[in-house]
């Protein structure tokens, strides 16, 4: 067992919109389903007063105080200056001194984007972090980075993304040799700006499984298993793909309230809608790893259930007990200076 494996989770408390209920039931669940310990992080009083509604807590829960809440509403770098004790810092903290193996929040992206590049600091040779999210697509999923921490980005960005998808889907998600595609308007390798040409180039020598470019379409194919883009592009296919896919089970869940007959083709179909609504729920992945940094982080949706942080605990003691970042830090010693070409501003 490695060290990681006996470590705890260190989940932000008082993130996101349903918070402390959600992040307190889901860390209950994680710990009573699935034999997680996790060390809820907040202002206690706020999470000794949640944890009252509950007879009995189990072991393996504990509380650590952090005074300070970071709101959606606040600027990423309050975490640095007037909320120095939040509980994004604290997460960050614990995960850096080595008394969690792994941070979760469903609470402020930028914020908890700063705390861990402060806290921990990044993996030395990786420029910037990258936040890479799952997607269904016909053979399972697909993992799409950067989706929001880098609106612009350059060619050697690029190629740094795909390194960290690519072993973020080997060793976390099983994915043998994952097959890497570069986000563009076309297959063709011309196809695309000028960046995106300068990055197919250099993917091409990167030592990953790259496949040439790839097509929107192709996230939900099942033709490839990492999908590498800059964060603005990658944020709008995510919202794009939560919409449709909320979309689609509201219209069915309409059309069976219209129609009898609709309504009696979804019951005797049940199964499969109930399938379908799951893979297309973002609770069912838990949230988006943060790439990058030294130290395993988690962040989970602002609208996150209790389901959701507690599938969002499991992925993040995946993501910590299946070496990860060092495997990250080895490929950015190894791909050293190669991913850069002559790519400007």
């Amino acid at each position: 067992m490695t060290r990681a494996e006996g470590l705890p989770i260190a989940l932000d408390a008082v993130g996101g919109d349903h918070a402390p209920e959600a992040t307190v039931q889901g860390a209950l669940e994680a710990v009573e389903k699935l034999g997680l310990p996790v060390l809820l992080v907040g202002p206690s009083r706020t999470i000794r007063r949640e944890l009252g509604r509950f007879r009995r807590l189990p072991d393996g829960l504990a509380i650590v105080d952090a005074p300070d809440v970071v709101t959606m509403e606040d600027p990423p770098v309050a975490v640095l200056r007037r909320k120095r004790r939040s509980s994004l810092t604290v997460c960050a903290e614990l995960v850096r001194d080595g008394q969690a193996s792994a941070m979760v929040t469903a609470g402020n992206t930028g914020a908890a984007w700063v705390a861990a590049k402060a806290r921990l600091g990044m993996i030395e040779g990786v420029e910037r972090p990258a936040l890479a999210a799952i997607l269904p697509s016909t053979s399972g999923h697909t993992l799409v980075l950067d989706v929001g921490a880098n609106v612009e980005c350059r060619p050697h960005h690029l190629v740094q993304f795909a390194v960290m998808g690519s072993r973020y889907a080997e060793l976390a998600l099983g994915v043998p040799r994952p097959r890497v595609g570069l986000l563009s308007i076309g297959e063709e390798e011309g196809k695309g700006g000028r960046r995106v040409a300068e990055g197919h180039r250099s993917l091409a020598e990167a030592g990953v499984n790259f496949v040439g470019n790839v097509e929107g379409r192709d996230i939900f194919t099942g033709d490839v298993d990492v999908v590498v883009c800059d964060g603005f592009t990658g944020n709008v296919v995510l919202k794009v793909a939560e919409g449709v896919g909320e979309f689609i089970v509201g219209a069915l869940r309409e059309a069976a309230r219209r129609s009898p007959v609709y309504g009696a083709g979804l019951l005797m179909a049940k199964g499969a809608f109930r399938d379908l609504k799951r893979r297309v729920d973002y609770a069912e992945y838990g949230g988006a790893p943060l790439l990058g940094v030294a130290g395993p982080v988690l962040i989970g949706h602002g609208r996150s259930s209790a389901r959701a942080i507690r599938n969002a605990i499991r992925a993040a003691h995946a993501y910590a007990t299946a070496g990860v970042v060092a495997a990250i830090a080895e490929d950015a010693r190894r791909l050293g200076s190669r991913g850069r070409g002559d790519d400007d501003a």
